[in-house]
């Protein structure tokens, strides 16, 4: 057998059972997943591996959300959903059954920007104050969550680089740090819009669980108000309309003040 070098000359020769060592020493570490300190780590460079880069990119993703959005937009835009309001509900559903399709549609057109006071007066028309008011609760928390993951999914690596102003970081800051009490007051007052919410929480770096919680009890009074309005809206006159009306025109006055004297507050930081 060979020597790793010969005695005459010095030259350094491999031997068979060296090379077939080496080999199965590097076959072993690559499939461990080791790296030895300072050897180079193949890429992949073809044609495949960059577009797949591209399309999992910051931007792409964002771009992808913003051609979602525009879709469901559109989508409500040419549908028109409201006819079914004017029109009545389809016949074939009703009880459950209607509930839970009308909770499904109420999430996913909060995600297409529809007002959800519509969707509140519509939900206790439809089925009354007490049904109305659940139904309504849980299409909201179902369309805030499906916000939120699209928008933490496909917009955050991309938007969070841009908040650099300081009243932008000052929002992020509220959202991210005080997470449960930011979202309670984003939906107890209506001066914030739904969406906009959702996507300045996905965009932050609050959790799942204060966002969807702080959803859910923060919507029941002004849902719950609306929902009694639009089962009584045939008795515009009576005292459950009456006060309906001003739980819904109360806490957008109170939102308003307080919107006035934080201002200072977040400017300053």
């Amino acid at each position: 057998m060979l020597d790793a070098t010969t005695r005459s000359g010095g030259t350094a020769t491999a031997t068979p059972r060296a090379t077939a060592t080496d080999l199965t020493v590097a076959t072993a570490v690559a499939a461990a997943g080791v790296t030895a300190p300072g050897a180079a780590v193949a890429v992949p460079t073809g044609f495949t591996a960059r577009c797949t880069r591209v399309l999992l990119s910051p931007w792409s993703r964002l771009s992808l959300l913003v051609a979602l959005l525009a879709a469901a937009a559109s989508s409500v835009l040419l549908f028109e959903p409201q006819k079914l309001l004017a029109h009545g509900w389809p016949p074939q559903l009703g009880g459950a059954a209607a509930a839970v399709v009308f909770a499904v549609a109420y999430g996913l057109c909060t995600v297409a920007f529809v007002p959800r006071p519509l969707l509140n007066l519509a939900a206790g028309a439809l089925f009354g104050s007490q049904l109305g008011t659940g139904t309504a609760l849980a299409g909201t928390v179902l369309g805030a969550g499906v916000a939120f993951g699209l928008g933490r999914m496909l917009g955050q690596d991309a938007l969070r680089p841009l908040l650099r102003g300081r009243w932008l970081k000052a929002v992020d800051g509220q959202l991210s740090r005080h997470a449960f009490r930011s979202m309670m007051a984003a939906r107890l007052f209506p001066g914030v819009p739904f969406w906009a919410a959702n996507y300045c929480a996905a965009v932050s770096r609050m959790r799942w669980v204060p966002f969807l919680v702080a959803t859910a009890l923060g919507s029941i009074p002004n849902t719950a108000a609306y929902a009694v309005a639009g089962a009584r809206a045939s008795r515009p006159t009576s005292p459950a309309f009456l006060i309906a009306v001003g739980f819904i025109a109360v806490p957008a006055l109170v939102g308003a003040v307080v919107a006035w004297r934080k201002r200072h507050h977040l400017r300053g930081n």
